[in-house]
């Protein structure tokens, strides 16, 4: 149950009155809207990352819930597991981002992308040991937009999990992950 109430869409002023009219009705914008403005800029960013980084995007989803996972981010990775089989992944990848970065589910550059997500969200900076393999597979762009997803996610992940953000409890469509 929420620590706070989620706020009335409806009670929106100004940029997030506007957000509001094009965002589906998840939990975590409704508890967002408390922010205010600041919701806008919290989408834009989160729409960045999802719609219009070069990243791959199995490569982007493993990343975002093995964020949630080792943030103990349920709402996380709730949501993003659909958004995962939705994009065509397996049940056996998905599990695998639960289990680790030596699962045999992934290939090489999955493994190297959970070794360094892993070293990120524990460690902060990530080691030599994971960021100069990766580095040389994804270029300084990409490596880049994998830094920031995950940073984002786990800011998202300690926002969810401060404010115990519930679970819908029917499923939202929000469009991502759909094949084209």
């Amino acid at each position: 149950m929420a620590r706070i109430p989620y706020f009335d869409p409806e009670q929106a002023e100004g940029r997030a009155k506007e957000v509001y009219k094009k965002l589906p009705p998840l939990n975590i914008f409704r508890m967002l809207g408390h922010s205010g403005e600041m919701l806008d800029g919290f989408i834009k960013l989160g729409n960045q990352i999802l719609m219009f980084s070069e990243l791959d995007p199995v490569l982007r989803e493993i990343a975002i819930v093995r964020t949630g996972v080792l943030r103990g981010s349920s709402y996380e990775v709730y949501q993003h597991e659909a958004i995962s089989r939705r994009m065509g992944m397996s049940d056996a990848l998905i599990e695998a981002i639960h289990e680790g970065p030596e699962a045999g589910a992934f290939d090489d550059m999955q493994r190297m992308v959970m070794r360094f997500t892993d070293d990120v969200v524990t460690n902060t900076r990530a080691s030599d040991a994971t960021f100069d393999p990766l580095l040389e597979k994804l270029g300084p762009k990409q490596m880049q937009e994998l830094t920031i997803t995950i940073g984002y996610y786990t800011m998202v992940s300690n926002f969810l999990e401060t404010f115990d953000v519930d679970i819908e409890e029917k499923p939202v469509d929000t469009g991502i992950g759909k094949k084209a």
